[in-house]
């Protein structure tokens, strides 16, 4: 499973604003960012980050400003908006599964066997997301987040 350009990129660009904001490199005495700077720093399109940035400011992540020093800022701190909400935001729904909601089924109206595989995965995405947040991404607090499950049942799937 991968996780579309649009979602990548709309996490990639609400990082380099918690970046700078983070790192006073940006909003300097209020000033926003702007999307040339989020491009040019993350080799984005503008035109592209227009229509995210859209989005983004309609799920209340980012406040702009308009006219001269305008530009983008986080609607809120950088540890109270989680990688999910980003994504969300970017209307990327994660999902694992080839299935839809109200649609035939997995194979000719039937649901596969590895259904419940596939959206038990999706929902660890999810929650993974859901736990990480633009400030632990920006402090580096990543690794070694994803952890096997405790208790007996993993040791009993663990293999031979």
């Amino acid at each position: 499973m991968r996780l579309s350009t649009r979602g990548r990129y709309a996490v990639m660009a609400m990082v380099e604003i918690a970046a700078r904001e983070c790192h006073n490199q940006g909003c300097v005495d209020g000033r926003p960012v702007t999307l040339h700077e989020i491009a040019t720093a993350q080799h984005l399109s503008v035109a592209y980050l227009e229509q995210l940035f859209a989005r983004l400011r309609r799920a209340g992540l980012v406040a702009s400003a308009r006219g001269p020093g305008g530009g983008y800022r986080l609607a809120r701190p950088p540890a109270g908006i989680a990688i999910a909400e980003v994504v969300a935001a970017a209307d990327e729904p994660i999902v694992a599964t080839r299935c839809e909601d109200g649609g035939p089924g997995c194979l000719a109206g039937e649901r596969c066997l590895t259904h419940d595989l596939w959206a038990e995965l999706g929902d660890q995405i999810r929650l993974f997301l859901g736990g990480v947040t633009l400030a632990d991404v920006v402090g580096q607090r990543i690794i070694g987040r994803a952890r096997a499950p405790a208790g007996p049942e993993a040791a009993q799937g663990g293999g031979p």
